[in-house]
């Protein structure tokens, strides 16, 4: 197998000591797995980009899983983008790779933490990962609406947000509340006096990711002004001041220029974003789920 001689503790060194790969070499060796079932081939795909998941893995160790087994299971979504990237696609591998990458700590995160160990569907997984980001984008725009949201409201709003049903998000909300404490809180026993939020980890792309967003930025561009193209030009305008400005408008707003209702501008909005999914799934499910 391909991470065979591996360990928990050398996994780690060997990767930062692995290969960085040119995407002609990464084709080749993408393809010789593909064809011929080359196992030397896949272990050299594999280990060069063991450093992305490594980093990847990183950014979920807040959820309290052991890093070792977050990097376990980087690595086994590595083995499956390995096994089903298709290198004529024009699409680098890490491009591809994060998707099942992400998916594989995400299922393990789901599956192991407490709160959620029942959590195993696709709208609870995605509840788990996006309620709160979702809940102040809906609580913001409410300000700016100058409506004051209930819990009830909010709660309708987020699973209209987020496509999934209420019972859902309300079941998750109870799942998720809790005691907080501050992240400026001194870690007990810390002779450094370090607060808890200096170990968070950044979340800020790393070298490798840098590199691979700059190679594949214009496709992944190219494919959403394909996407765009298909819609109407009112439809075009509502994405575009939707989620495509540094500051969103509101539904409120665009439903007064455009002499609609906020469920109206909502709807086409979300009718807009349907068509941009079809287009994009050519290029595969992956690329679409990025702009769901």
């Amino acid at each position: 197998m391909a991470l065979d001689g591996m360990t928990d503790e050398t996994l780690p060194r060997q990767a930062m000591r692995a290969e960085y790969l040119d995407a002609e070499t990464e084709a080749e060796l993408a393809r010789a797995w593909r064809d011929r079932r080359d196992e030397q081939a896949l272990h050299r795909l594999v280990t060069a980009y063991m450093r992305l998941a490594i980093s990847m893995a990183s950014k979920f160790r807040r959820y309290g899983a052991p890093m070792n087994d977050l990097i376990q299971e980087a690595s086994l979504g590595l083995m499956k983008a390995a096994d089903k990237f298709d290198p004529e696609r024009g699409v680098r591998f890490s491009t591809y790779a994060v998707w099942w990458i992400k998916a594989s700590i995400q299922e393990f995160v789901m599956r192991n933490w407490s709160m959620v160990r029942t959590g195993s569907t696709s709208s609870q997984k995605s509840l788990f990962f996006n309620m709160k980001r979702v809940q102040a984008q809906v609580e913001r725009e409410a300000d700016a609406e100058g409506i004051s949201l209930d819990g009830a409201q909010l709660r309708e709003r987020v699973a209209a947000v987020i496509g999934v049903p209420l019972a859902d998000v309300e079941m998750m909300e109870g799942r998720l509340s809790g005691s907080d404490f501050s992240l400026n809180a001194m870690q007990s026993g810390d002779e450094d006096g370090r607060e808890w939020v200096d170990t968070l980890e950044d979340d800020g792309a790393s070298p490798e990711e840098a590199v691979t967003e700059s190679h594949d930025g214009a496709l992944m561009r190219g494919w959403l002004d394909e996407a765009m193209g298909r819609l109407t030009p009112r439809e075009r305008y509502i994405v575009t001041e939707r989620r495509l400005i540094d500051e969103p408008r509101t539904l409120e707003s665009l439903g007064a220029e455009l002499g609609l209702s906020k469920e109206r501008i909502r709807q086409l909005e979300a009718q807009a974003f349907g068509k941009m999914r079809k287009s994009l799934e050519g290029h595969g499910p992956e690329v679409a789920s990025f702009f769901a």
